[in-house]
């Protein structure tokens, strides 16, 4: 008798990054199949690899998904936000939006 897990829905809350944000892959990231032109299991993004957001769009009515642009290895990724950091002065990061409001 197992309960579902109950997760957090991010839409309810402003996205993390906003496009034109400079970000960092928190960690490897492999092909879901997802990914035309490479196979299953691949290594798509290196941990430590830096890009730039171009969109943020949404899965499943819950879950923000950054579209971050890798130029080092040519590659547009889907990523979930707990998978990028900001890179310092990053333009478009929510959180340097809020510092300077304040």
């Amino acid at each position: 008798m197992g309960l579902a897990r109950e997760e957090e829905v991010e839409i309810y809350d402003q996205p993390l990054f906003m496009p034109g944000a400079k970000v960092r892959a928190r960690k490897a990231v492999k092909n879901d199949g997802t990914m035309p032109g490479c196979e299953i299991g691949e290594i798509v993004v290196r941990k430590g690899d830096e890009g730039y957001v171009r969109d943020v769009g949404t899965y499943l009515q819950r879950f923000y998904i950054y579209a971050v642009e890798f130029f080092d290895c040519g590659r547009i990724v889907g990523m979930r936000g707990r998978e990028l950091i900001a890179v310092d002065g990053a333009v478009g990061d929510i959180s340097d939006e809020q510092e300077t409001a304040a």
